[in-house]
């Protein structure tokens, strides 16, 4: 069995451990629920001596636009077998097109506003690295059942919009696929079969609950924050064909209703 090394134990890393550990596999990480710390310089490289596979799940710096993990322990991974968790935000707005791993990303064409994801994610991939492209996540307490339990839930009037999502066990095991079958670099786009709007996402949500949906407000009457906004200003889908060729992957939630479902 492999030793995994995790940088960032949040939440969707946190489900990938818990998936590795019930395989037989060691596993160590860095971040508030792991037991290295992240700047503690002599214990990440003695992780890092030992473990046989890395993943990070750390994002960009937001004020500097950098990866920390790469800034900090670069020098550290080369040649190593990587692994990263991206998101489908690499691709920018498609005005609802389907993307691809081929279809390049912002970082790729120079597209657009500077992305510091895309940007990260390419540097990855140029390591060798197996990239996991992530659209929106929910599951067990990150839900749109959470949202409108808790009077959060907002729909957005904007005819045409579709986001992508997938729950985070099926993140999960996608991720522990490519682990364990040592699978090609590359990217990999984990999303589930239906891309849709949010507001249906939230409608149903609603119905399962019992309570009436939240009214339709323009993008203006939202009163977003700027990165809520920058959310609502992309539009795409995201196909997810080869993960399930490749990985031999298929979600176990395959659309949002199976997923509410199960959470309910």
């Amino acid at each position: 069995m492999g030793h995994l090394l995790i940088f960032g134990l949040g939440y969707t890393a946190g489900r990938i451990a818990g998936a590795m550990k019930a395989h037989g596999w060691e596993v160590s990480a860095t971040g508030s629920a792991g037991d290295i710390a992240f700047a503690d310089r002599a214990g990440v490289l003695a992780a890092l001596g030992e473990a046989s596979h890395i993943l990070s799940s750390v994002p960009p710096d937001r004020s500097s636009g950098g990866d920390p993990v790469l800034d900090a322990y670069g020098s550290a991974l080369t040649g190593r077998a990587l692994f990263y968790l991206s998101s489908t935000g690499v691709y920018g707005d498609r005005a609802g097109a389907w993307v691809d791993e081929a279809t390049p990303t912002i970082a790729e064409g120079g597209e657009g506003r500077r992305n510091a994801r895309a940007e990260a994610d390419l540097a990855w991939l140029n390591l060798g690295a197996r990239v996991f492209r992530l659209p929106g996540i929910y599951g067990p307490g990150r839900s749109a059942l959470d949202r409108v339990r808790e009077g959060k839930a907002r729909r957005i009037d904007l005819p045409g919009q579709v986001f992508s999502r997938v729950h985070v066990d099926d993140i999960a095991s996608g991720v522990v696929a490519a682990l364990v079958q040592d699978a090609p670099p590359g990217a990999y786009n984990l999303g589930d079969d239906l891309p849709c709007s949010g507001n249906a996402v939230t409608e149903h949500a609603c119905r399962l609950l019992g309570v009436e949906p939240p009214p339709l407000e323009t993008l203006e009457e939202a009163n977003l924050s700027d990165m809520a906004r920058g959310f609502y200003m992309e539009n795409r889908r995201v196909a997810n064909g080869k993960a399930k060729r490749v990985l031999g992957w298929s979600p176990k939630y395959p659309t949002y209703v199976e997923g509410l479902a199960a959470l309910l």
